[in-house]
């Protein structure tokens, strides 16, 4: 197991430079569930399950914990990925061997402990591995083993879609759940985690289905459309009518 070694300075700097690389990739980023979210953390630690769609997920967990909820985020990744990018360290990030039940006890025990005080924010995302966003979950224990000793923590579901509409840029969708039930059965608090996660993957889905972006979202990032492009395809336009 590595252990997470935040770093005040590398983490400030390190949230603007993700904030920098999200607003610059995205056109949109909307978010459903931020107040809520945030009187969670005002009243105990967090214990956020996600699922996991692609690498850009550690970034997206970050610029949400620090930027958008001001709170003290971490984050659980695969040890093999964090020796790769061993800075994520001091952004909270702690590593664990998902195939040495062993090293996983000693990751739960270690994000227990960090979940000791509100404001704290622990993200895990239980399906171990990128997945494709199309197909079942299928989440590891590892999570709901996390909720079951961490009994400060309130565990709070995110869904994450990443999508490509009618702009040039995709729009990163995050909707925060319901905080769920403390649940001491494992298995049970898999398939609660499971079927919350779903929930608000569906949310999101329901929205994308909408014509107009529904009130529960909020709009936190518009990038405007690039100008150079937009004076080009009108020169086109006019110089290659139909």
């Amino acid at each position: 197991m590595i252990a997470a070694a935040k770093s005040r300075w590398f983490n400030a700097w390190f949230a603007r430079h993700a904030r920098s690389r999200i607003q610059r990739t995205f056109g949109r980023v909307l978010v459903a569930g931020l107040g809520d979210m945030s009187a969670v953390l005002r009243d105990a630690p967090a214990l956020v399950v996600a699922n996991h769609t692609t690498w850009w997920d550690a970034l997206v967990a970050l610029y949400a914990s620090e930027l958008l909820l001001g709170c003290d985020g971490y984050a659980m990744m695969d040890a093999a990925n964090l020796r790769r990018l061993p800075f994520f360290r001091r952004v909270g990030a702690f590593g664990v061997d998902l195939d040495d039940p062993a090293d996983g006890a000693r990751a739960i025990r270690h994000a227990a402990r960090l979940l000791d005080r509100p404001g704290r924010a622990l993200w895990i995302f239980p399906e171990g591995r990128e997945r494709s966003p199309y197909g079942a979950l299928a989440l590891r224990p590892g999570a709901a083993q996390i909720a079951r000793v961490a009994r400060r923590a309130t565990v709070v579901p995110v869904g994450l879609r990443y999508v490509f509409g009618a702009s040039e840029h995709p729009d990163l969708w995050i909707a925060f759940g319901a905080p769920l039930a403390t649940e001491r059965d494992v298995a049970r608090g898999v398939l609660l985690q499971q079927v919350a996660i779903e929930r608000e993957l569906a949310r999101i889905g329901g929205a994308l289905e909408s014509a107009l972006v529904p009130a529960e979202f909020t709009i936190v990032h518009a990038r405007a459309p690039g100008r150079v492009g937009r004076l080009a395809e009108r020169f086109l336009a006019r110089l290659l009518p139909a």
